[in-house]
């Protein structure tokens, strides 16, 4: 089970709001605008999309352009695609919903629940709430092959469409091989 936390405190530059694709000229940001509500007191369940731009769309064609040759972009297209076109008014919404896109790409199984409070400590789960901030969220993995990887070798630390995209299938493989490499 997946437990997400809504009653923290929103911390900025995290991956709750941006996530780093392969692009053709590399590491490539995807920030989605937020508004907070109550300012820097603002509850991760109460941060809203801002609609200031069209990132949405600004999105869906950074993926295409940095996809578009990867050997399951057209396998997947559809599934992600369908994200970008649907409108959202929080970030735990969203969230959620690529949450569940992407699971349903890697054949993953696993019911999210949200918290009903906040709990310093949590009890009987995996907390990975400081695994998510800055530089933390860092990690080194083995490389596969990646679509710009000739121009600039393999890059680590980047959102999982880029393995979904460039694994297909075996994503599912990849990923149980590296869970059991790290714990």
């Amino acid at each position: 089970m997946i437990v997400v936390e809504r009653f923290e405190t929103y911390t900025k530059q995290t991956c709750r709001n941006r996530c780093i694709i392969y692009g053709p000229n590399g590491k490539q940001p995807l920030s989605i605008p937020v508004k907070k509500v109550d300012g820097n007191h603002t509850m991760v369940k109460d941060v809203k999309l801002s609609d200031s731009s069209a990132w949405q769309n600004i999105h869906w064609r950074s993926i295409e352009t940095a996809y578009n040759n990867s050997p399951f972009f057209l396998y997947y297209r559809d599934r992600f695609e369908s994200f970008f076109l649907k409108r959202f008014d929080s970030l735990i919404e969203l969230n959620t919903s690529i949450l569940e896109v992407v699971f349903t790409a890697l054949g993953v199984e696993k019911p999210i629940r949200f918290t009903d409070h906040y709990e310093k400590t949590p009890v009987l789960v995996t907390d990975q709430r400081s695994a998510m901030i800055g530089k933390n969220s860092q990690i080194s993995l083995p490389p596969y092959t990646q679509c710009f990887s000739e121009k600039f070798g393999f890059l680590s630390d980047l959102s999982i469409i880029d393995l979904i995209f460039n694994l297909g299938p075996e994503s599912q493989n990849y990923l149980v091989k590296i869970a059991g490499d790290i714990y």
